[in-house]
């Protein structure tokens, strides 16, 4: 079983040696959850076995230029999940990005054998999504693409992008760091030229955007960087108690706003929250079940909830 186990392991590092231009032995490590050691005897038994890898530990692994084997053949599962990967891609990303894809994948299924290719169209047949509504701009289509080819290629983008206090979109100047999905929607982190900062923007309030010729100014982190910088502002803990029979409805929602548990009693779901922001967000969600429910703690979101229902103007 352990040897079966380190042929597997070492076939799916040559894949992403092929793959990718360089991985290190710590993100591999991690990966397959073995030690770097371990990953690095498994490099030592690729290049046994005559795989030209250049490169040392500490610093990464990569296939000689030029150097490849003729494509793999999928599996029947590797296919299936292709089929479904395309109609998850129509509903999660813009249309532009769609369209590449779709493209890519077309080439990909050209070389299926007959039957696979039956199995594949019977899928795509019988798998539905749901619609892109309010997930982007329709009027900015190649939003995504954009982004991604900036952060690629390391070059500015211009754009106009209206937030939610501003009354018109506001031209940026921006450096994209990395993009993200949260929620119902697809955010990113980027410098802004005109806030001199790092900001997180959200895609569907792009107005206009486009590539420019102009190279970056700075030497960016990672995109978890900023993003453990978002995480660091604390949490306030939130418990309400609703009706067992009421609380089957706010589990579609209830991860946007910090649920960390539950406790279910005879009558009752007890649910516990870890909220960054009680005031602006959680309360106002609260507000949508407020006459089945009862705040437990703190006491500063009911005296909160009473303030916005007092400013209530019917």
């Amino acid at each position: 079983m352990d040897v079966t186990k380190r042929f597997n392991r070492i076939v799916a590092i040559y894949f992403q040696l092929q793959a990718k231009p360089v991985i290190r032995a710590k993100d591999l490590a991690e990966q397959f959850d073995v030690s770097q050691r371990t990953i690095y005897r498994d490099i030592k038994a690729l290049e046994h076995a005559g795989i030209p890898i250049y490169g040392e530990a500490g610093t990464g692994y990569g296939l000689v230029e030029g150097y490849r084997l003729p494509p793999t053949k999928f599996s029947k599962e590797e296919i299936l999940t292709l089929a479904a990967a395309e109609k998850l891609m129509q509903k999660f990303v813009d249309p532009d990005l769609f369209r590449h894809f779709s493209s890519a994948l077309n080439k990909i299924k050209a070389y299926l054998r007959y039957n696979d290719k039956l199995n594949v169209t019977f899928l795509e047949e019988n798998m539905l999504m749901g619609s892109l509504a309010h997930r982007f701009n329709e009027n900015v289509p190649s939003a995504l693409s954009i982004l991604f080819e900036s952060i690629a290629q390391q070059q500015m983008v211009d754009m106009k992008y209206r937030n939610s206090l501003s009354a018109g979109a506001v031209h940026r100047e921006i450096e994209p760091v990395g993009v993200f999905h949260q929620g119902n929607y697809w955010y990113f982190m980027a410098y802004c030229h005109l806030r001199k900062d790092y900001r997180q923007f959200r895609i569907d309030r792009i107005h206009q955007i486009q590539l420019t010729s102009t190279a970056f100014t700075k030497e960016h982190n990672p995109l978890s960087h900023y993003l453990k910088k978002e995480e660091s502002i604390p949490a306030v803990t939130i418990r309400i108690a609703l009706p067992l029979a009421y609380a089957r409805y706010t589990e579609w929602e209830r991860s946007y706003y910090g649920f960390v548990s539950e406790e279910i009693t005879d009558s009752e779901v007890i649910m516990t929250f870890a909220s960054k922001n009680m005031e602006q967000e959680f309360a106002r969600w609260y507000l949508m079940f407020a006459d089945q429910a009862r705040i437990l703690e703190p006491d500063s979101l009911k005296e909160y909830v009473r303030a916005l229902l007092t400013s209530i103007q019917i």
